[in-house]
This record gives structure tokens, sequence and C-alpha cells, in this order.
């Protein structure tokens, strides 16, 4: 299908020059237009204006405005209007799935499993709107009960990356509703037309239930607007995805008000490669984390940690599978991988290679720009390997690019201490038939990370588990589990339904 006529039926303009609120549309009066072009062939997708502060004052008085009436909506009717968001999802997950791929450059069926992942985490949302469970505690006094409950917190305000643009939303924005929550969406600066198509996926749900104005909103902008939004107290609770060094900044700024946040930062994920592993099966999860969306995932395989017995055979093997690998155009299905974002991110590709090489490691395939008719748009590179050790910098430092580290170990030991001596900490995972090692690794004494996997990649994880990570990547959970928690408030009540006034730990006041 042409981009074009996708853009059209996703009611995408080719200037979008307006915030949402949920049903309508406010002019941006913002000074900042920026220029948005595909990674696949360098050709314009849309023009963007970014908000002003009257704007920005308008989203946040609708949002407040429509939380007053959404927080008294129960819980399982949240769900339900979910539920037809996940059906509208259904309906349009090729175009989404397509704009996805076109708008970022990760392949068709990365796109698409984009959007299945928001189809998934609204089911899983429908579910958990029947399950927002408190407690019952036993009071010490007669004739009293104790509970725990939770309560919608306000505004929360999601900032989100390039990479997921609009997966990432859907884990926060989905569970933030059902839990009586109102949104404000920051998309990135380099996919809005991704965002756009989603709101505008969210408008006609919206208008077909008559449910108010604000309890969706979308503001575009660049950092000033992040700003913004970590600095306002009226939004109780700021989401944020991105690298560690906006991560920080988050979360001084909400901290420095003492509100709420949920920081999913950067990785530098390894896989260990023991000499009882399946080696065909590591060779399998070693490509996809480390040329899925060009290694271009928070959790894409940066490093692989090999026992130094099987350590030849495997870089054989793998090189011989990267030569197998298909680079180009993303919407075409043979192509294993697409190109990076932009000319920025080539950049800084080039230079670790040129880091690597000046500290010691060695690249032993790949490291080049890829230029042609079939690789336009100047974003296309080579999935490189190196060889290196741990401790150099730039090993240390991750990289939004295909670059893969190779390294040897003795004993399981030294390979956990390497895995973990890095200061990102979001997935992991280890390649082993023997039980001891395998659940060594995911014990206290093993993996650090958010998530540590055993004979399954470091990417490409499910919506039913929270998802997060430790360290630099910021010690936040998203999507399942029970991460639904940090969209709400705790409550502690006591109900005395006697006639007398008991003090606990058996105090008397005398009186």
């Amino acid at each position: 299908m042409e981009i074009s006529k996708v853009m059209k039926e996703l009611g995408i303009p080719s200037r979008l020059e307006s915030v949402g609120t949920g049903t309508q549309w406010i002019t941006a009066l913002g000074t900042k237009t920026k220029e948005i072009t595909s990674p696949v062939d360098g050709s314009p997708i849309c023009s963007v204006v970014y908000a002003g502060v009257t704007e920005y004052e308008a989203v946040l008085k609708r949002a407040g405005d429509a939380f007053q009436y959404w927080r008294q909506v129960p819980a399982p009717k949240r769900g339900e209007i979910v539920r037809q968001i996940g059906n509208a999802l259904r309906a349009q997950k090729q175009n989404l799935g397509i704009l996805v791929t076109y708008e970022t450059g990760k392949s068709l069926q990365e796109g698409l499993g984009e959007v299945q992942e928001m189809i998934d985490i609204c089911d899983f949302a429908v579910g958990l709107s029947r399950q927002l469970y408190g407690l019952q505690i036993q009071s010490e006094r007669p004739k009293h009960r104790m509970m725990e409950q939770y309560h919608p917190l306000g505004i929360v305000g999601i900032i989100s990356a390039f990479n997921f643009p609009v997966a990432v939303w859907a884990w926060n924005a989905m569970i933030a509703t059902v839990c009586g929550n109102v949104c404000i969406w920051k998309p990135s600066e380099k996919t809005p037309a991704c965002a756009v198509a989603v709101q505008n996926i969210l408008r006609n749900i919206l208008k077909e239930n008559n449910l108010p104005d604000g309890l969706f909103s979308i503001i575009h902008g660049d950092k000033e607007i992040g700003e913004s939004i970590a600095a306002d107290s009226r939004i109780a609770l700021v989401s944020a995805t991105g690298s560690t060094r906006m991560g920080r900044r988050v979360s001084e700024v909400v901290a420095r008000r003492l509100g709420k946040s949920i920081l999913e930062l950067g990785g530098n994920n390894a896989i260990i490669v023991t000499q009882n592993a399946n080696i065909d099966m590591a060779i399998r999860a070693v490509l996809f984390g480390a040329i899925g969306t060009a290694g271009q995932r928070c959790t894409s395989t940066r490093r692989v940690i090999i026992h130094k017995s099987k350590y030849s055979g495997f870089k054989k093997k793998l090189i011989a599978a990267y030569e197998q690998i298909k680079i180009g155009n993303p919407l075409e299905p043979e192509n294993h991988m697409g190109p990076l974002i932009d000319t920025n991110a080539v950049a800084a590709y080039l230079t670790t290679l040129e880091k690597v090489v000046k500290q010691g490691g060695k690249v032993i395939y790949g490291g080049n720009i890829i230029i042609g008719k079939k690789h336009p748009g100047n974003c296309y590179v080579e999935p490189t390997l190196v060889e290196a050790e741990n401790h150099l910098e730039i090993v240390q430092h991750e990289t939004f690019a295909p670059i893969l580290y190779l390294m040897k170990y003795s004993e399981l030991d030294e390979a956990i201490a390497m895995q973990n001596d890095v200061r990102q900490g979001l997935s992991s995972a280890i390649f082993t038939d023997n039980m001891q090692e395998a659940e060594y690794f995911v014990s206290a004494m093993g993996s650090d990370c958010g998530i540590a996997n055993v004979n399954i990649g470091t990417s490409g994880a499910e919506i039913g588990g929270a998802f997060g990570g430790e360290k630099d990547t910021g010690g936040g959970r998203e999507s399942g589990s029970d991460a639904w928690k940090a969209y709400m408030r705790r409550q502690t009540n006591t109900v005395n339904f006697g006639d007398e006034i008991p003090l606990a730990q058996g105090i008397s006041f005398g009186i």
C-alpha cells in the first residue's frame, strides 16, 4: 500500500499544527516547526508545529476537568472503553504498522508487532479493570476493620521515545486509563505522525461514547515541553522513556516537587553463552537481539559473553549468520534490517567504531555506511561485530546502533560479573542446558537486571510481565504484573463500627 494512502486513512495531514485534547484539536501557536522525513527513503512525511504556553495550559485545564468525571466511572466501565480502543487498533493494525515502519525504519514485521503489542495491553487492561484489588488487614482493636484500597492519581504525563512510538505509550495509557487517570502524551519529536494516527483512533472512540474532552491528550514539542510536564505539579505521575541523561533530568525535576515518576532508560544488555548452550538457538537469539530495530531497542543485545571453549565456533557461525542478513527498505518483507532513525544516529555509529579501534577493540564484520539506489536517505549501515574487552569505556557506553561486542570468559561467576559490570541494568540472558547454571543466573547471585532470561534473548518482552530495569535504567516498571499500582495512590482505611474509641498499642489517653 502506498504510504500516502495509509496516511490519508489514518487522518494525518501534511502539516501537524494542532495539539489534541481527545475529541478536539487546538491550533498550535508556537514558533518552532520541525520537518519530519522518513529514514527509509529520505522523503518528507509531514511538518509539525510545536505547542506554545497557551495550548499547553488549555490541555492541562481540559485534562483536569476530564479527570473529575473519569475517576467516578466504575473501573469495569473504563475497561469497556479500552476494549473498544483495542478493537479499533485491530481494524487499523495494517495501516498503523506500515506507518510505524515508515517513520522509524524498523522492519514491517516489527511495526505490525508493535501495534499487536498495543492490542495485547488493551486486552490485559480490560481484565485488570475488574482486578484492582485492595487488601483486608486484621485490626488489633475490637470492632474495627482495616483495609487498603487504591484510588486514581489524576493526570499522567507520558514522554515516549522514537524506537517504540506507539507501544510504550499504550503500556502506560491503557493501564493508567482503567485505573481512573487521564493522560497527556508528549511523543518523540522524531515520530509525531504515529502519535497523531493513534490520537485520531482515540478521538473516534471518545466521540462514539460521548466522553469528555481531555481524557487523552497529545502535545508536540521539544525538550521544553518535556521540562514543563516534569515540572508541573498538576501532573501527578510522569512516565518517561529515553536516554539515561534525559531520565536523570526528568527525575530531578519531578522529585523537586515531590511528584511520582516511572523511568525506562538505557540498556547495555548481554547474553551469556555457556559451554552447555544450544549454540544454534543462541545464534538466532543474538541475531534478532542485535539487529532488530537496527539495534535501536533499549533491550537490544549489545554484548555476547561466550565460554572460551565455544568462542571460536560461535564467532564463525555468527559471522556466517550476519552474512545472510538482508538490509534495505523495511516495508519489503524479505529485508531483515532497515535504516537507523536519522543521520545523527549514523554519525554516532561511526564515532563509536572510531573509539572502538582507538581503545583496542577490533572490528571483525561490518562497520560501514551503505549507500546506493536500494538504500536512499543516508541512514543505512552494516550490522557490525567487534571483539573487545568489557572494561573499555566505549563498551560500557550504550550506542543505539547495530554494534555487537564479543568477549570470552572462563568461569560462570566471571561471566556474570562481566554481565553486571555496566551502569545499565535492563535486560540479560543466558543460554545453557544446565539447570544449575540457569537457576544460578536468575538467583540473587546472578543477573542484576530487571529482566533475566534463560534460553531466550534480551529483546522481545511480553506484556504480561512487569517491564523495567535497575541502576541507570531507572528502576521503573510498566506493562504487566502489578505495575498498575504505580498509577494509583494507596489509601489505608480503618473503620470503627463500635461505640468506643480504643487506641492502638493499648495507649490510654486518660479522658
